[in-house]
């Protein structure tokens, strides 16, 4: 005669046909079905509080580990095999639908980094990231904007940003500062960006980024962290002014571009910044292999506000550059702005005055956007 058996689950006294076996449990059929799955993949039982997989779908930890991944758009369960990628570099699967409808798409993900294309001749580039919000995320306004600047070459880019509400990011190629300020077509973007809705001053989430290639300071890395260590030292040196330059609030600074702290010598800011990592989000960020980048500067829709940018970091680079420890050490803010050509750059000077940091000749100024 055989034992009584019961249920470990819910305690049903069972036939020897009809108990169920599964790790070291006896389980009634209902309990069975109700507890335990079978993996899609491997068809192995599991307990359903292990499924790791969908409605339907069922899959075990292993399996979900090593053949499944997650769209990065819809976040639905596909097969690595099944996975599309937009490009060979790309950490980012798609399901098929979701990589049909972006390829289609004009504005790229923000992984997106194609192959720079220089502009110029400079031993100095500048590559530009402005932020532009409110006037929608939209494939059509991005094709207008990017056709305005790639009339005859592609000279800009663009991608979606996370940190943006309603807008976009335009990604410049490298360009010398000469041919942003003479063969690019700014002006016309910014006026028709405009007339469209969007606004960069204007918001509370939009900067202007300027990477600088790090080539420009030297041809040996010894040489190029010595010149970069005197940009953060004048950064940290004249703080004040520069982010009454910015337009940006403390807030924003300390969230998008926080300072490294003051130090005694450029040396020992810069080992300071490489001894205590705090990622991209900082004033002139490092994080890059070949370029560094100067995120203090709030969005701009304003031309001439957007060149004087320009022309402000082509100055503090000129600095780095050309200037001794020393010099750097004992040089003022009006003895700076009293240095720069106001031929070469007149825009720059405008806006200095405009912004009560060119000493006694303030003027009046026209609104940003």
């Amino acid at each position: 005669m055989n034992s009584e058996m019961t249920c470990d689950l819910c305690g049903r006294v069972l036939s020897e046909d009809g108990a169920h076996y599964f790790d070291d449990r006896c389980m009634c059929s209902d309990c069975f079905e109700e507890r335990t799955n079978v993996c899609t993949h491997c068809h192995d039982v599991i307990w359903t509080d292990d499924d790791e997989g969908e409605d339907d779908f069922p899959l075990c930890h292993h399996c979900r580990d090593y053949y499944y991944t997650t769209c990065e758009d819809c976040g639905r369960l596909i097969s690595l095999d099944d996975a599309r990628y937009l490009d060979d570099d790309s950490d980012y699967p798609y399901c098929e639908s979701c990589y049909e409808r972006h390829e289609k798409r004009f504005i790229h993900d923000y992984g997106f980094k194609p192959e720079p294309i220089f502009y110029g001749n400079s031993d100095r580039y500048f590559g530009v990231e402005l932020e532009i919000d409110k006037g929608g995320e939209d494939d059509d306004n991005a094709r207008i904007l990017a056709s305005i600047a790639n009339q005859c070459t592609e000279h800009i880019y663009i991608k979606h940003d996370g940190s943006i509400d309603e807008g976009m990011e335009l990604v410049s190629h490298p360009m010398s500062i000469e041919y942003h300020i003479n063969s690019m077509t700014w002006s016309d973007i910014m006026e028709k960006a405009i007339a469209m809705g969007y606004r960069s001053h204007k918001t509370n989430t939009c900067g202007l980024h300027v990477h600088v290639n790090r080539t420009a300071f030297g041809d040996s890395e010894e040489l190029q962290e010595d010149r970069i260590s005197r940009i953060l030292f004048f950064v940290e040196r004249f703080w004040q002014e520069l982010l009454k330059f910015s337009r940006r609030t403390e807030s924003q600074v300390k969230r998008w571009a926080a300072r490294y702290g003051v130090k005694n010598t450029p040396k020992e800011v810069l080992d300071h910044a490489k001894n205590n990592y705090v990622g991209r989000y900082t004033c002139v960020n490092l994080t890059n292999y070949y370029t560094i980048e100067f995120r203090i500067f709030r969005g701009t829709l304003k031309y001439s506000t957007f060149v004087a940018t320009l022309q402000l970091v082509n100055e503090i680079c000129n600095v780095a550059v050309f200037m001794s420890d020393e010099e750097l050490t004992n040089i003022s803010w009006p003895e700076f702005v009293a240095s720069i050509d106001s031929e070469k750059s007149p825009e720059l000077i405008t806006y200095l005055k405009e912004r009560r940091l060119f000493v006694n000749e303030p003027v009046t100024c026209e609104e940003d956007m």
